[in-house]
């Protein structure tokens, strides 16, 4: 095998590209006694940002509620930067949707615990996540999209 078509997999950076703290209610908020619903939603994406560069992003929502008023609310996006090369193009989606996610995601987790704790809260431990299982879910349902009949 020649080194011009040996896959290349490396970490060039990991870094936090956005945060952000929301507390619109306190400090009324703060004086309740009844416990709050918590609502996690995550994401991946991944874009290109040059030649056998990668940036690929995990984004964490979560959100505090004492019935209809917000507690807090989190947004943190965790990204890191990947050098691929030289990997078949079926392997590219599953690299970036599953690999390089869990590299990225304990450094989300960390991020939005220190973020909720400083805000004076007790930390919020995001659950371990099976990125494989996310990923083949993500793909079956874009299959089963674009297998469904289009309405005009």
């Amino acid at each position: 095998m020649s080194e011009a078509s040996t896959p290349v997999f490396q970490i060039q950076r990991v870094y936090l590209k956005e945060a952000s703290l929301e507390q619109p209610n306190s400090p009324a908020i703060l004086l309740e006694q009844q416990q709050p619903s918590v609502d996690i939603q995550l994401g991946v994406e991944a874009n290109q940002a040059a030649d056998g560069v990668f940036e690929v992003c995990v984004t964490a929502t979560v959100h505090t509620k004492i019935e209809d008023k917000t507690v807090f609310l989190v947004e943190c996006k965790q990204a890191g930067i990947f050098e691929i090369r030289n990997l078949p193009e079926d392997q590219m989606g599953s690299v970036m949707g599953i690999a390089c996610p869990q590299i990225i995601y304990p450094y989300l987790r960390g991020n939005v615990a220190d973020m909720v704790t400083r805000a004076g809260f007790p930390p919020v431990h995001l659950a371990e996540i099976n990125f494989q299982a996310m990923y083949e879910q993500q793909q079956a349902e874009a299959l089963e999209k674009a297998a469904a009949p289009q309405v005009q």
